[in-house]
């Protein structure tokens, strides 16, 4: 027994040393500390504020017992940046990076270093947020207002908003605008021409679905109008490269009171007559070959332009020409800027963000090239493509139709043998239908990609010709009727900004005017702005990644099917689900997906009448729009005085409804920031009466490592990724929004059909109860996945969920500072809140008729954006830190907040005017400091400088308060408004 005890220790012994030894070998320097901001001293000081020894006891205090997950996350250990990138590096090599001459509204094309290095990769605009306080976004509204006159210009149309998400969904929004519009009330189809791109044909498909609108497909030419429509979409150019004369089909659709939409691409219509000018109503596509990467499919930024009579009832957003309180030009968000949050079920579209970030890079490849250089672009291409076709027809192919921009289609012998010949020269064609092959060529084509196109499909290296021979013999001119008279992009921005030097230097000063996660924390509630690491980013422009089209075959994207599945299994291990779909391209697309499943599911039960549900008064306003979209009717619940859902209301209405519930939404922790204690049981009583439990994955921050939402109830969840899951928000976008859904809906989840190793545009093998597609790209906006990777891969189970208690640390130690002088208004049993709070500023209004926005405009003289303003409730304020945030931040942004308090008082007592304030005057420019007479009761130096720290670091916003409602009732949207108002 001595010897075994003996022979044990001596065991144990060496066991110990091995892993001192190994623990040697670990990286010195983990992630999770560089990402979550408090070090173990003050998380120590913090908890004792609060009066807790641990964050496991804030955490027990904070989350029900009976939600909790009492086991670690099963992810890969956490690595190093440096391991991490290796890792994805061998990844990523397993992408094959083939020239694509597949077209179908992606191009590779040519991002300018300039831009790239300055906007893509630069945190001063990709960690900005959606403009919402103006004031400090005046960088980010000015280049998106470039990017509506860019799009005004082109297509000939009189307005366009600042983006949508990609093709597929803004023709989706132009068929949802059009049903709106149209007075016949008793047109209830769609006709989309059978040329649009496949993908598009999908969305619109999918978006019709579920609101009874039938879909027509078919041949614009022999389209006979039997069939009453409320309106068309038409593709220019059609998606086999010809160029089609619209203008008898409009008239006809005209007559019978249709909307016309035209799916165009912008680079064409530099050359080609625009929409606007052939009848058009509405005009959409995506500017992805303005600079943007191909990135398997996105993120890109998409566009939407219509007749200044539909102004209204434009999905997204518009920025417009406003005046500030000194009477500068000064931009904003126009008319509708949260349309769903305040129509609610009664709004047209969720979309609540744009693709910022991307629309920035179109816009400024534009003021870079300016307009000949744009349409030198797109004479180059279209002028190799007509030497690739008459090179074709001496070899005796047999082409399409005369009139092309930049695809050809050819009728080949054995379309198959063609394609994978091409493929032995890592090229990749496009299968059409009835051996016939496109090629659509872009502005990398060189003149050696034409030679090898010819010697692909001449079976030889040797050629009869040569290119020269053809180029001088060669046609380029269009025909008349097509050929662009019109000028465009006449604006100074175009034409002043063509050195690097001075692009740079716009950029600069672009940037400059923003707020952004570099500058200060941005405390949003519901909007978790966290840190982007660069390492997350890094990845992003890799040509392994960004190089690759959304339509090549899967074989050549082994590493992004690998990198799919590694985190289609790490985000269904977070949240407990059975099945995860990458594909919806923002957290909009996320909410609508997992409806369309949920109603998919009792539709395939033969239960098709459910078709209520019930939704939290206080939940965000796309829930309610997102419903809508899917078909069902929206069936408020009360939330009771602690801002949880009223079980007892939720009760009455699932039994009143119990015969056509379909689901519930919620969102968790609620949209009151409280971790609410009845979740099982609200979710069971939705099941108890047929219904399936829809989860707004808003709050997921709070969630990760601590509870799982697929283990307390929920059926379908959405995450937005660019909230818990670190990418960034791009001012206003990209985002991610894919959904997790329990065993029983996973048949239902979004089609990728599109995609095979055949190159097929077939869907043979679909199964039929997906919902169809999404977004237009199979796996969304892919290139950005690479970041929630990363993070995930870098944070490890251990770090992902200590980022979740610091998150609530944080929050519960802001609010516990704060409510001396702001009520908190919600909080949980143990009088703690989640991961945000909702402090109450009704009392400082009642107290010195101070609003809300007066304390969001004071806040950027400290430094800092606002948090979310007015919601969930009027006249407060919802602040989340993150996790990612310092002591030292939370504790700056506190002190800006009692500051302001003390301001408040001073103005009660009398000691400042009530009307000629630091508050209501705020913010306070340099122009107003520095310029002219100083005339209010109070100094320059509180104007300007409240806070010590501001004498250290200055952020000055370039305009004073900004006139919205002045902006609407005179409303601009294009550059030429801003020359206007400084004339005026």
């Amino acid at each position: 027994m001595l010897n075994l005890e003996l022979s044990t220790n001596h065991q144990t012994g060496k066991l110990e040393q091995n892993q001192r030894e190994i623990s040697k070998l670990a990286p010195i320097d983990s992630f999770s500390s560089r990402h979550i901001g408090p070090n173990q001293k003050d998380i120590k000081e913090m908890l004792a504020v609060l009066g807790f020894s641990s964050l496991d006891e804030l955490i027990d205090k904070t989350v029900p017992q009976a939600i909790r997950l009492n086991r670690a996350l099963n992810l890969p250990n956490a690595q190093s940046e440096y391991a991490a990138l290796t890792q994805l590096k061998s990844i990523a090599s397993k992408n094959k990076v083939f020239r694509s001459f597949l077209g179908m509204g992606y191009y590779d094309c040519i991002t300018p270093p300039v831009i790239l290095r300055n906007i893509l990769e630069n945190p001063g605009w990709y960690t900005a947020y959606t403009p919402y306080q103006a004031e400090i976004a005046q960088g980010r509204l000015e280049a998106l207002l470039n990017f509506q006159t860019m799009i005004i210009n082109l297509t000939g149309l009189e307005i366009a908003n600042a983006s949508l998400l990609d093709e597929g969904t803004a023709a989706a929004e132009a068929m949802s605008m059009s049903y709106g519009l149209c007075k016949n009330k008793n047109a209830e189809a769609f006709f989309v021409s059978s040329s649009c791109h496949p993908q598009t044909i999908e969305v619109i498909k999918t978006r019709a679905y579920p609101l009874g609108i039938k879909v027509i497909i078919g041949d614009h030419q022999q389209y006979d109008f039997s069939t009453p429509i409320f309106g068309a979409l038409l593709q220019y150019p059609a998606t086999d490269g010809t160029i089609y004369d619209y203008k008898e089909f409009i008239t006809k659709a005209h007559e019978v009171g249709a909307l016309v939409t035209v799916a165009a691409d912008p680079l064409s219509l530099t050359l080609l007559t625009p929409p606007g000018e052939f009848g058009a109503d509405i005009a959409v596509g995506s500017s992805q070959r303005f600079g943007v990467p191909l990135g398997y499919g996105g993120p890109h930024a998409a566009y939407l332009a219509t007749k200044e009579e539909y102004k209204r009832q434009i999905p997204g957003r518009i920025v417009g020409v406003s005046k500030d309180a000194q009477g500068n030009p000064a931009l904003r968000l126009a008319l509708q800027t949260r349309e769903q949050h305040i129509r609610r079920d009664k709004a047209t579209s969720n979309i609540c963000t744009a693709q910022v970030l991307l629309a920035v890079i179109a816009a400024m490849y534009a003021v870079y090239h300016g307009p000949e250089g744009l349409k030198n672009i797109a004479t180059r291409i279209h002028q190799l493509t007509v030497i690739l076709a008459e090179g074709l027809k001496r070899l005796g192919y047999q082409l399409g139709l005369e009139n092309f921009f930049d695809t050809l289609y050819v009728q080949v012998a054995d379309s198959q043998t063609l394609i994978k010949t091409a493929q032995t020269r890592q090229i990749n064609l496009r299968y059409l239908a009835d051996d016939t092959i496109a090629i659509s060529l872009d502005e990398t084509t060189t003149p050696r990609d034409i030679i090898d196109l010819w010697q692909i499909f001449a079976f030889k290296d040797e050629l009869p010709f040569n290119i020269d021979e053809i180029a001088q013999q060669a046609n380029f001119d269009f025909p008349e009727i097509f050929t662009r008279t019109s000028s465009y992009l006449t604006e100074p921005i175009f034409n002043k900004y063509h050195s690097e030097t001075e692009l740079l230097r716009y950029l600069h000063q672009l940037e400059s005017k923003d707020l952004a996660l570099n500058t200060s924390m941005i405390p949003l509630g519901s909007c978790t702005m966290k840190l982007n690491a660069v390492a997350e980013m890094i990845p992003v422009t890799w040509p392994e990644f960004g190089k690759l089209h959304p339509f090549i075959p899967t074989s050549q994207a082994q590493g992004y099917q690998i990198l799919f599945e590694q985190l289609e299994a790490w985000l269904a291990e977070i949240t407990g689900f059975d099945g995860v779909s990458l594909q919806p391209n923002a957290g909009s697309q996320g909410e609508y997906a997992g409806l369309q499943v949920i109603h998919k599911y009792h539709e395939n039960r033969g239960e098709k009448q459910r078709n209520i549900c019930l939704i939290p008064s206080s939940a965000h306003g796309t829930n309610p729009a997102s419903a809508v979209m899917c078909g069902m009717k929206v069936v408020s619940v009360k939330c009771d005085r602690d801002g949880n859902v009223d079980v007892a209301d939720l009760k009455i209405k699932a039994e009143k409804h119990k015969d056509h519930l379909a689901a519930l939404m919620v969102t968790y922790p609620s949209t009151h920031g409280v971790f609410e204690e009845s979740i099982i049981e609200i979710c069971e009583i939705i099941h108890q009466y047929g219904g399936q439990v829809y989860m707004d994955g808003a709050n997921m921050n709070a969630q990760v490592g601590i509870c799982r939402p697929a283990d307390f109830g929920a059926d379908v969840c959405h995450l937005n990724l660019h909230k818990t899951f670190c990418i960034p928000h791009g001012g206003g976008g990209p985002g991610m929004g894919p959904i997790g859904v329990k065993s029983h809906l996973i048949p239902f989840l979004p089609d990728v059909s599109l995609v095979s190793d055949q190159q097929s545009n077939s869907h043979n093998g679909k199964a039929k109860e997906t919902i169809g597609a999404i977004s237009a790209a199979p796996w969304g906006s892919a290139s950005i996945l690479v970041i929630s990777w990363m993070y995930i891969a870098m944070m490890g189970s251990e770090g992902l969920t200590q980022a979740t208690k610091v998150a609530i640390l944080n929050a519960n130690y802001m609010a516990h500072r704060l409510e001396a002088y702001y009520p908190i208004l919600f909080k949980g049993s143990s009088n703690l809140v989640a991961h945000e709070c909702v402090i109450d500023l009704h009392p400082i209004k009642k107290k010195a008729a101070i609003e809300v926005e007066d304390v969001a405009k004071r806040l950027m003289d400290y430094g800092f954006h606002a948090p979310t303003v007015s919601w969930p409730v009027p006249g407060t304020m919802m602040v989340e830190p993150t996790e990612s945030e310092s002591k030292e931040e939370l504790d700056r942004f506190c002190e800006a907040m009692i500051s302001i308090y003390q301001e408040v008082e001073a103005i009660a007592t009398g000691q400042i005017d009530p009307n000629n304030n630091p508050l209501k005057n705020a913010p306070h420019t340099a122009n107003v400091l520095i310029c002219g007479e100083w005339n209010r009761p109070y100094s320059r130096e509180i104007a300007a400088y409240p806070a010590p720290w501001t004498k250290q670091h200055k952020f000055w916003p370039v305009v004073g308060r900004i006139d919205n409602a002045y902006g609407d009732r005179n409303l601009v949207c294009s550059c030429e408004g801003m020359d206007a108002y400084k004339e005026s």
